[in-house]
């Protein structure tokens, strides 16, 4: 009971850190609205560039939007496989708070990759038949008023008298403060990314105190608590304990020594599910070190979490020609990479 107490209190740590970090980056989100269309020139290189940063924003929020500009036919094919190479889904926020410094270099290398296959891709391939399925209607962004967030004569109407929603958000994140201030959770963080945890707890409950009701009910609560929330505790409590028991009932670690181009293979592969869960086996077998970081990076290059599930629903064969030029550039890198001794 011990071990899944402390497994427990991993999961609600590592899914508190990822509930603040995606609060903040829709309130920033919803803040800017229009601001990557604006910024989108018909330059390939700049298409490139943005669509590499909108897929290295942790979360699916801006491979959602370079999915709708793609819709459009704002971008080219090669910057959705940008986008959706620079991307790891909700996964980076796992990984930022697992082994920040490593998740930092990820996330630049993959950005890089991503840029160069953007690039190749455009030169070299183009899925005519799935180009051509693609609908030209509008596929909606947030359309809403744009929020004003430091209104100074409703502060203290949120403070007094939240709605449910504000105050059940608002309680979590407290908790979250007093469970690492008291080092209940992540009592064995260094003292300057406990620092920066609580910072970014304290600018979340900010944003929960200012923003209006609307913000709260259709943004926080609707997307990210009832939609994304659920979905990252059970997958990170999950995989954190089957691989306790795979780590410590199961010589796992002598297998995977000495089959590690099969795990790979498996790492490449499985990218091609639309969803965030199945990568985060491949962040914690590497923050455990039972893999190396050339198959975590091959694993991102392959998966973008969510990002693609609109593709879906718009154009199947642009959603499998994207998923099969991403696996033949994890592949390739992965391998590259392991070869290397990375």
């Amino acid at each position: 009971m011990e071990v899944i107490y402390k497994i427990l209190l991993h999961s609600v740590m590592i899914t508190g850190f990822v509930f603040v970090m995606m609060l903040v980056i829709e309130y920033i989100n919803v803040q800017s609205k229009g601001l990557w269309q604006k910024n989108l020139t018909k330059n390939k290189w700049s298409q490139y560039l943005i669509a590499g940063l909108l897929g290295a924003i942790p979360g699916c929020l801006g491979a959602f939007t370079m999915v709708a500009m793609f819709s459009h036919r704002l971008v080219s094919f090669g910057a959705l496989v940008t986008t959706m190479i620079a991307t790891s889904g909700d996964e980076a926020f796992v990984m930022f708070a697992m082994f920040p410094k490593k998740a930092i270099l990820l996330t630049i290398i993959i950005l890089v990759v991503g840029i160069l296959a953007g690039y190749i891709t455009d030169k070299l391939y183009q899925p005519t038949k799935a180009l051509n399925k693609i609908s030209s209607h509008k596929f909606p962004l947030h359309n809403e008023p744009e929020c004003k967030c430091f209104e100074k004569d409703k502060i203290w109407f949120n403070l007094f008298h939240p709605t449910f929603h504000r105050l059940t958000i608002g309680v979590i994140i407290l908790v979250l403060i007093a469970g690492v201030s008291t080092g209940m959770l992540a009592g064995d963080l260094e003292i300057w990314m406990k620092a920066s945890v609580l910072l970014a707890f304290l600018f979340s409950l900010f944003i929960v105190i200012t923003v209006p009701n609307h913000f709260v009910k259709k943004h926080i609560w609707a997307h990210i608590v009832k939609k994304h929330l659920p979905r990252i505790f059970l997958w990170v409590f999950g995989t954190l304990l089957l691989m306790h028991f795979l780590m410590n009932y199961i010589n796992i670690e002598a297998w995977l020594s000495t089959n590690m181009f099969v795990v790979l293979l498996v790492a490449v592969l499985i990218g091609v599910i639309p969803e965030s869960g199945p990568h985060l086996i491949f962040v914690t077998l590497f923050a455990q070190g039972s893999i190396p970081f050339s198959i975590l990076l091959a694993s991102s290059i392959s998966q973008d979490g969510h990002g693609m599930l609109p593709m879906l629903a718009e154009s199947r064969r642009t959603f499998l020609a994207v998923k099969i030029v991403n696996i033949i550039y994890a592949f390739i890198v992965g391998l590259s990479t392991f070869l290397l001794g990375f």
